[in-house]
């Protein structure tokens, strides 16, 4: 009796392991599958989705890594997932969406140009993960594919209003910027409020009501999408305030 007891105590305990090593995998698992809808999206020529896509696949891949190493979970594992859901979602996606914009009048040559963007992220990526240690950093070697991926979007996405050469002079730009050893600030000192996960959780399901509803972008992403820039930022300024205050 007691050994059956202690079975099911030591399953639980087992089950409780492995459903919180799996919490950051669901919102790298998040990210991916938002990247396959930004492809689909560029595909049939609908952009503004498709970056809106791109932006919530931002929010999450900024929660999963936090998220691991808050549970004290964080892997090799969920490193080289998030890698490959980068790629996807940071690398092809904007990379589509520039070949369709641009590239594609240029026939087998834009093909083969567009195709360097996800090239280029996948050798940046590959270097940081032989690089990266435990230690957090304070820079980062080149652009990370996330914030490159994220601007040729919304590059791409204003493109019409902007000089024709915008699109190939950013492209290339910020892909030789991901492979190159230019120190950038990091950010993941950056505290997460408590009401970081509400807040995303809503606009992912804002995102499903309008692209499941409407083909038309509403208003509240270009007040909802700054006001949570901004939010972040100030919690950030705030919480560096009062370290600086406690030193002193």
């Amino acid at each position: 009796m007691m050994d059956s007891i202690e079975d099911v105590a030591g399953g639980i305990i087992l089950w409780k392991e492995r459903v919180r090593n799996s919490i950051p995998n669901l919102f790298t698992f998040g990210n991916l599958y938002c990247g396959f809808l930004a492809i689909v999206m560029a595909a049939r020529g609908d952009f503004q989705n498709a970056t809106l896509l791109i932006v919530i696949a931002m929010m999450l891949d900024s929660l999963d890594g936090r998220i691991a190493r808050m549970l004290g979970v964080a892997g090799d594992f969920g490193k080289e997932l998030d890698s490959l859901a980068d790629v996807v979602t940071f690398g092809v996606a904007p990379a589509m969406m520039a070949y369709y914009t641009y590239f594609y009048d240029f026939g087998e040559i834009g093909l083969l140009i567009a195709a360097l963007f996800p090239l280029f992220g996948a050798f940046r990526l590959a270097r940081f993960n032989l690089s990266a240690t435990n230690v957090a950093s304070a820079y980062f070697s080149g652009v990370p594919i996330t914030a490159a991926g994220g601007m040729l979007a919304v590059v791409t996405l204003f493109s019409g209003r902007m000089n024709d050469l915008m699109v190939p002079l950013v492209f290339t730009a910020l892909a030789f910027l991901m492979v190159s050893r230019v120190k950038i600030p990091s950010f993941k000192d950056i505290p997460v409020p408590r009401h970081t996960f509400v807040i995303t959780f809503t606009l992912l399901y804002v995102t499903y009501v309008m692209i499941a509803r409407s083909n038309e972008w509403s208003t509240f992403w270009f007040v909802a999408v700054p006001l949570y820039v901004a939010f972040l930022l100030f919690s950030f300024i705030k919480k560096k305030k009062q370290k600086n205050h406690q030193i002193d």
